[in-house]
């Protein structure tokens, strides 16, 4: 496998992680952050996309858990 592969796949497992609670978090910043600063409306985007990303990660773990044991009773 080539590097622009194994690069390309690294990126779609991080979109897969964390694009959800990342596009939340771009929604809420284009709604109600206006600080009128480039540095702090960035520093609030990331600490929200952080805060999302941790409210989010349990329900989609568990979502993925019951995939994978649907998708392994399926294949059995």
């Amino acid at each position: 496998m080539g590097p622009f592969v194994r690069h390309a796949t690294q990126v779609a497992s991080l979109l897969a992680g964390h694009g959800p609670s990342g596009a939340i978090a771009i929604v809420i910043a284009e709604l109600l952050f206006k600080f009128h600063s480039f540095t702090l409306e960035a520093i609030a985007f990331l600490a929200t996309w952080y805060v999302a990303d941790v409210i989010l990660e349990r329900p989609v773990r568990a979502i993925r858990a019951t995939a994978r044991r649907a998708i392994a009773r399926a294949g059995s």
